[in-house]
């Protein structure tokens, strides 16, 4: 466990990734070079279907300074410039994208060791505010996630939650959607030598009564190679299996199932990141 609670996005984050990173159904290229001086250049390609997804990315590191520069298919650029740190515990964030003139935003975030604050707010002259705060420790942590539309007058989020974790153990409870989604999760780690971890979330909508339970698990095959599984009350079963086979390089094959309706056919995902 890291020290202090974090920002508010890392509530239930162990049960998320164990859930849902990596799942997918499409066919994905990621390769990422390096240039002499230190440039960073990655290479996106997803292919969804009959359509066909590219973008560029660009990163280039000075001391505490990122910036990243992303060129897509649709010729839009968006750029991110990061400092890390310019004083202990906080990082700003300066991202905008081209043509789009509102798309401008200042984020400020800030870590202490009983405190995680993220607060950003848009460029433009009636920008939308965004604050997200957590108190606690690495041990029990409470927070809030609001965002506030100047030009309507309206919150357009209005989220809070609570995260509980131990040495094995991780569980929270949120409450998103302005108060229509509750969510409970939990992830534990049942063996650190192999990784293995099982998680679940149930989530229940209030408008429409409904509730969704997802329960999922992972285990390292080696040291190289993981696999993963999940199931839903909806019936749809999905697995995947992880191979790194040169370091930072890793291939990734996902299947998913519908249970309740065999006579479709399953869906596949092939996924493949190149770093040297």
């Amino acid at each position: 466990m890291g020290k202090g609670p974090g920002l508010y996005s890392d509530i239930g984050k162990k049960a998320r990734d164990l859930l849902y990173k990596d799942y997918h159904s499409d066919q994905k290229i990621i390769v990422t070079t390096y240039s002499p001086t230190g440039v960073a250049i990655t290479s996106t390609g997803t292919k969804k279907g009959d359509l066909f997804i590219a973008d560029v990315n660009t990163q280039l590191k000075n001391k505490n300074v990122t910036t990243d520069i992303k060129v897509d298919t649709n010729s839009s650029f968006f750029t991110t410039i990061t400092v890390d740190e310019p004083a202990p515990g906080l990082k700003t964030i300066l991202s905008f994208r081209v043509p789009d003139q509102r798309s401008g935003k200042l984020e400020v975030q800030y870590l202490h060791d009983y405190a995680g604050i993220s607060t950003s707010v848009g460029l433009t002259a009636n920008p939308i505010i965004n604050f997200s705060g957590v108190v606690g420790t690495n041990a029990a942590a409470l927070g809030t996630d609001v965002s506030f539309d100047s030009m309507t007058g309206c919150f357009t989020k209005c989220n809070a939650g609570l995260s509980f974790s131990n040495t094995d153990l991780i569980a929270s409870l949120t409450l998103n959607d302005k108060g229509d989604t509750l969510s409970a999760s939990y992830y534990h780690t049942v063996s650190p030598l192999t990784n293995t971890a099982v998680g679940g979330e149930v989530a229940h909508s209030f408008s429409t009564n409904e509730n969704t339970i997802t329960v999922g698990t992972q285990h390292s095959l080696d040291p190289l190679t993981m696999v993963k599984a999940r199931v839903n009350n909806l019936g749809k079963a999905s697995a995947l299996i992880q191979h790194e086979w040169r370091p930072r390089s890793f291939f990734t094959l996902s299947g998913e199932v519908d249970t309740k309706a065999v006579d479709k056919s399953a869906k596949f995902g092939l996924a493949l990141a190149l770093k040297p």
